[in-house]
């Protein structure tokens, strides 16, 4: 019994997401073996090696691979699928578009976005936006998984795996890249960030968002938001936190004119201290909040960013 982890990377630095999947394939049982797919990502081969648990490492540098497209990774995988009972990566953009590719062509189960392992048949995972949690045992042969990274630790360094390099699947050229449209900031990850700031509805304007983006650039902060702030246009969408976006766990989540609705506390409450800045008291986000501030945020974050 072995686990296939598929590695989230960017050809040159290896996702602290991955490191978070290796600690919950650890109690999955049996060797676990990363598969690290790009195009010229031999140093990111490397960088995996030395994550603690890891038995092996499986690079497979191909211009195919270069842009995480979706169906030749899907098909990389099952080539390799033959060894191994766990294929698993993290809840991730690329995880979340390749692995049920991985499960249907495997005519297997999709389990999706795990926040915890009972056993190598068992795990558990959010459903109604996180309003409960299923215990869900799989099966099939071949499970295929993805993990939430905001409940899992990262697994340490210290390991020594063997580095192999293997040939790839081909490319069934059923789709193309065009263009990468990044966006360069020099806040922190959102995903991976110890302090989230985020703005809702309650900023009013993507000129008064401002407010959000100086208050956390004074705690090191990523920035956030909230549904109903992206598609007001007050954020761009990859700031969205919530049930339809990206899941986050930081040390310190600063919730300001945010009324929170389910689908965003579904995405935040894990975070370990929750602040709540809103001048309706009866907000759900309060429900949540360790330390909540019914004031008016055009007072209050000026206040808090002089503070600082």
């Amino acid at each position: 019994m072995a686990v296939l982890i598929l590695a989230d990377h960017d050809n040159e630095n290896l996702n602290d997401q991955t490191a978070k999947s290796v600690t919950a394939a650890k109690a999955m049982g049996g060797d676990i073996h990363i598969l690290c797919a790009g195009d010229g990502c031999n140093g990111v081969a490397q960088q995996a090696a030395k994550l603690d648990g890891v038995s092996k490492v499986l690079c497979a540098s191909d211009p195919a691979y270069g842009h995480d497209l979706a169906e030749p990774l899907a098909d990389l995988i099952v080539k390799l699928s033959g060894d191994y009972e766990h294929l698993v990566a993290g809840a991730t953009t690329t995880g979340k578009n390749v692995m049920p590719r991985v499960a249907a062509l495997l005519d297997s189960n999709m389990i999706s976005d795990i926040s915890a392992v009972e056993s190598a048949d068992t795990f558990e995972r959010p459903i109604y936006a996180g309003n409960a949690m299923a215990t869900v045992q799989s099966g099939d042969a071949k499970k295929v998984i993805t993990v939430r990274g905001a409940s899992f630790d990262a697994t340490g360094d210290g390991g020594s795996a063997a580095v192999e390099e293997i040939d790839g699947a081909g490319n069934p050229g059923l789709s193309e890249w065009v263009e990468d449209k990044v966006v360069e900031s020099e806040r922190p990850e959102l995903t991976s960030a110890k302090i989230v700031v985020s703005g809702g509805r309650g900023v009013g304007s993507k000129e008064n968002f401002e407010l959000i983006e100086k208050v956390a650039d004074k705690l090191g902060a990523a920035i956030g938001a909230s549904r109903a702030a992206v598609d007001s246009g007050y954020a761009p969408n990859d700031y969205q936190v919530g049930q339809t976006g990206k899941v986050v766990a930081p040390d310190l989540y600063v919730a300001v004119g945010i009324s929170g609705a389910i689908q965003h506390l579904a995405g935040m409450k894990d975070s370990k201290v929750i602040v709540a800045i809103n001048k309706d008291e009866e907000a759900p986000i309060f429900q949540v909040a360790d330390y909540g501030l019914v004031a008016d945020l055009f007072d209050a974050v000026p206040k808090l960013t002089d503070q600082v």
